[in-house]
């Protein structure tokens, strides 16, 4: 089963290092070799298509057929009457439910994209990753890409790395104008410190809001966060030292395991 690498960062990040790390190593959490890391996607335009139409070169997607107000439901109508006669009410109820989620995130897409070229950059240095302006409003639409994935078993693999480790990422929704990166070299400045204090959990809450629609949406005798696994976590347990010591990970999940 293929799996789904989404990213929050611009791809101007992707590949950064400094002296003692391979930029590989810095930007990218999932790998098919030591030496070969699976491509990430920060653009929620190409994580659609690539679950629910077709990809090909950045010019064919910005062609007009795919920038017209067009879903790419609509493409496939005939298709999905033709299946809803095979299916019972109750399953015919399910697609239809999942259709309509689907279309919703397209929606969303759309004008996230027409707004990026004209608006403020309100997150710093968001480098026109083609996704809506704010940092919150971007993460929650990649957060519901991979819920229709998991929903429609395209895959039930995927890692979500929230920023590369040197991004420039601001956070003025949350007063705090520094990048996580700098405050995290905090050299024990309370000042620093209570700052970085804001973003960590601002950054876990969306997370949680990930796990809560897992948990509401059912599957089996349960739901999709009790047949699945999360783990969230950081790389670092005192980034000012860059020690890799008593890391802080929240895993969730799973019930048969007793998460």
């Amino acid at each position: 089963m293929p799996s789904l690498e989404p990213t929050m960062d611009s791809p101007q990040n992707v590949g950064q290092g400094d002296s003692r790390d391979a930029g590989g190593y810095q930007n990218n959490l999932s790998w098919s070799s030591p030496t070969t890391p699976l491509p990430a996607e920060t653009h929620p335009r190409r994580v659609f298509e690539k679950l629910f139409g077709q990809g090909g070169p950045s010019a064919d997607r910005q062609a007009p057929k795919l920038n017209s107000r067009a879903s790419l439901i609509d493409r496939v109508t005939a298709d999905i009457k033709r299946l809803e006669v095979e299916l019972g009410i109750s399953n015919r109820v399910k697609v239809d439910d999942y259709l309509t989620a689907v279309r919703a995130v397209e929606r969303r897409i759309q004008p996230a994209e027409l707004k990026t070229d004209d608006a403020p950059r309100l997150d710093l240095d968001r480098s026109r990753v083609c996704g809506p302006t704010l940092y919150a409003d971007h993460t929650r639409l990649m957060f519901d890409l991979q819920l229709r994935a998991m929903q429609g078993e395209f895959t039930r693999l995927f890692s979500f790395q929230w920023a590369s480790e040197t991004s420039p990422f601001a956070y003025p929704k949350n007063g705090v104008k520094d990048p996580h990166h700098v405050l995290s070299h905090h050299g024990n400045d309370p000042a620093k410190i209570e700052r970085m204090a804001k973003i960590n959990p601002f950054h876990l809450s969306l997370g949680a809001e990930f796990g809560q629609k897992l948990q509401h949406n059912p599957e089996g005798v349960g739901s999709l966060l009790d047949s699945s696994g999360l783990m969230y976590g950081s790389g670092m347990g005192n980034p000012h030292r860059h020690e890799h010591t008593e890391l802080p990970v929240v895993i969730a999940g799973d019930r048969r395991f007793g998460l």
